[in-house]
């Protein structure tokens, strides 16, 4: 059987630990007041205040579940536990690269399995996504092929620790 399970830098499982305390310290006392309140409208069969509780509660809910499991079942990527080869990218590398035939150049950062942020500054790829998979193992210099609904090369310019 392969293992699916996800990766996480510290930095990664640190921010789900705090998602998870902001929900069970805040978000989901908060929803438990609302639906008390709305419940004590009287007829719940009309009561959107309460519907509304519910729906937020049941989300939040899954949420925690999700959060649980993916800090249960996640492998915890230490720099340390790596055993990789000079200039070879992986986590946490900052990559630039260009896609054959543009002038464009793009410039990502490989993160673990839940941290993807492709708004932030330096838009931040899953190691699970397409580009994250085609850039691990490789060197500044190196062309790669993308494994894409339509796949492409790229030419990776610089790669560093980021």
């Amino acid at each position: 059987m392969a293992d699916n399970r996800k990766v996480l830098t510290k930095i990664e499982r640190e921010n789900l630990q705090k998602e998870r305390r902001h929900i069970l310290d805040v978000e989901r006392p908060e929803t438990l007041n609302e639906l008390t309140l709305a419940r004590s409208q009287g007829d719940l069969s009309e009561n959107a205040d309460y519907d509304a509780a519910k729906d937020h509660l049941t989300r939040i809910e899954s949420r925690l579940r999700e959060i649980d499991d993916i800090l249960d079942n996640a492998i915890d990527y230490e720099e340390s536990d790596i055993t990789e080869a000079k200039g070879k990218i992986t986590i946490g590398y900052i990559v630039k690269y260009q896609e054959k035939g543009t002038k464009d150049t793009i410039t990502v950062r490989i993160v673990g399995s839940v941290g993807a942020d492709p708004l932030a500054e330096v838009p931040s790829v899953s190691n699970e996504s397409p580009i994250g998979r085609a850039l691990i193992g490789h060197s500044a210099g190196d062309t790669v092929t993308v494994e894409a609904i339509d796949s492409y090369d790229i030419k990776i310019l610089s790669a560093e620790r980021g």
